[in-house]
């Protein structure tokens, strides 16, 4: 009986770490197969959705985009009859994503990668795969431990050696629009949405830029109020009017005063369980 075929993603940005991840992996999984190797994050999503492997080594800080957006991306876009793959994050020490990883059970390597460990994480991975789930629970699973990690300090960013106290939520904000600078209210602000270098403000009847990035302008604000239904998207919840399901199961939705249908990610479909 032939054993199938597994083959493994390998993202990481510095080429002799990725060596020695190869190395060693063949020493502690000869059968394993590296369907490719690359160095960022955006070239690990593209290449993962072209060859589908079965197991993902992502470097959890890369250029461009780091190994948790990388995934988080990867499972919006996954084919929904395809079992995600195993994924194990490969980090640089760091207490506090070491404790996020343990938590959510999400398997990590520690740079530099040692043999020992990597036989735990390798036989964890085996029977992982001999014993995985149907692949919409899965990719459910996956989502609910990536939502818990992009809230964890020290994962995606580096942990603060003093976090900040808590603010009281944002009230104004000062925008540009043309050679203008407005004082928009929060309260008229149906959404907001990252483009390139700027953060979109979006009232009822005007459009304002902000260069505030997403993520800094979130913890500004009262999450009862906006929802992040997208990487780059937070919306009022007050202002949805109705939430609808495409034939490919994604979920959009429109919002009182404005035209445009946004599309809602497969990390926050959660917000609406009831479709």
């Amino acid at each position: 009986m032939n054993t199938p075929t597994v083959r493994a993603l390998i993202a990481e940005d510095e080429p002799l770490l990725a060596a020695a991840l190869q190395q060693e992996l063949a020493r502690a999984w000869p059968a394993l197969q590296i369907a490719a190797t690359v160095g960022d994050g955006l070239s690990a999503v593209r290449q993962a959705l072209a060859l589908q492997p079965e197991v993902l080594f992502f470097d959890i800080r890369m250029p461009g985009q780091s190994g948790l957006d990388a995934a988080v991306e990867l499972a919006d876009a996954w084919p929904a009859d395809r079992p995600f793959p195993a994924l194990v994050f490969v980090t640089a020490y760091d207490q506090y994503a070491v404790q996020a990883f343990e938590a959510q059970a999400v398997d990590y390597l520690l740079k530099p990668v040692q043999a020992a460990r990597l036989q735990k994480t390798v036989q964890k991975l085996q029977q992982a795969l001999a014993t995985r789930p149907p692949a919409a629970s899965a990719l459910e699973a996956t989502m609910a431990q990536l939502r818990h990690l992009l809230a964890a300090p020290g994962v995606a960013a580096a942990a603060p050696a003093n976090p900040p106290v808590a603010a009281a939520p944002l009230t104004l904000i000062q925008a540009s629009s043309g050679s203008q600078i407005h004082m928009v209210p929060v309260a008229e602000v149906l959404y907001f949405e990252a483009a390139d270098k700027y953060v979109r403000v979006l009232t009822a009847a005007r459009e304002f830029l902000i260069r505030t990035p997403l993520k800094e302008l979130t913890e500004q604000l009262d999450t009862s109020v906006f929802w992040q239904i997208h990487r780059s998207t937070l919306v009022r919840a007050s202002a949805i009017t109705t939430v609808t399901r495409d034939e490919a199961g994604k979920l959009h939705l429109a919002l009182s005063g404005r035209p445009e249908k946004l599309a809602v990610s497969r990390l926050y479909a959660h917000l609406f369980k009831a479709m």
